[in-house]
């Protein structure tokens, strides 16, 4: 009896560390209280379920619990990250890398929209990460997210053909790109 017993809490014990998941394994989550451990792991265990990478919900958890957030503002932050993550898988399409996907969030933050992700994705097959980092620069700098990224950079090289330095190339495109999106523009 003694011994069926035993198995059995043995059995229990791993159901309960497969069912919480990397959650259940991982000492960093030990940094969460007990609470908003519960909800950080049932954000990411949705997450990964609907197959989108879980280590971004983690960092942001961990850097919420360095910041002294509050277990709800930490959920919360998690909550719209994986919103954002699956927003970001829609555009950019299943087979996204994770680091894509992180990219296309910080671009979507700053501004850009799905379709604007879903156009690059649409006109380049090797990863966008580079390209989605650039993006999301680029519109919080000011640059009208429907510019048209392609001339864009054609323009820049078309300068650096000429002549002209490459930060001077880009910054002179960046200005001229600017100025024509300004309101009240002739």
């Amino acid at each position: 009896m003694r011994r069926s017993l035993a198995a059995s809490l043995g059995l229990i014990g791993c159901v309960l560390v497969f069912a919480g998941g990397a959650m259940a394994q991982d000492p960093r989550y030990e940094r969460l209280d007990p609470d908003t451990r519960a909800r950080v792991s049932q954000v990411i265990d949705s997450a990964r379920a609907l197959g989108l990478p879980t280590e971004p919900l983690v960092q942001r958890a961990l850097e919420g619990v360095l910041k002294g957030a509050s277990g709800d503002r930490i959920v919360a932050a998690l909550r719209r990250l994986a919103t954002d993550l699956g927003t970001a898988r829609a555009a950019l399409g299943t087979g996204a890398a994770s680091a894509e996907l992180e990219a296309g969030v910080a671009a979507l933050r700053a501004g850009a929209t799905p379709p604007v992700l879903a156009r690059l994705r649409e006109r380049r097959r090797q990863s966008l990460t580079v390209a989605l980092a650039v993006l999301a620069d680029l519109v919080a700098r000011g640059v009208p997210v429907d510019v048209d990224l392609v001339e864009f950079r054609r323009a820049v090289e078309r300068d650096i053909a000429l002549g002209a330095p490459p930060a001077a190339a880009t910054s002179v495109r960046l200005d001229a790109t600017a100025r024509a999106a300004a309101p009240g523009r002739p």
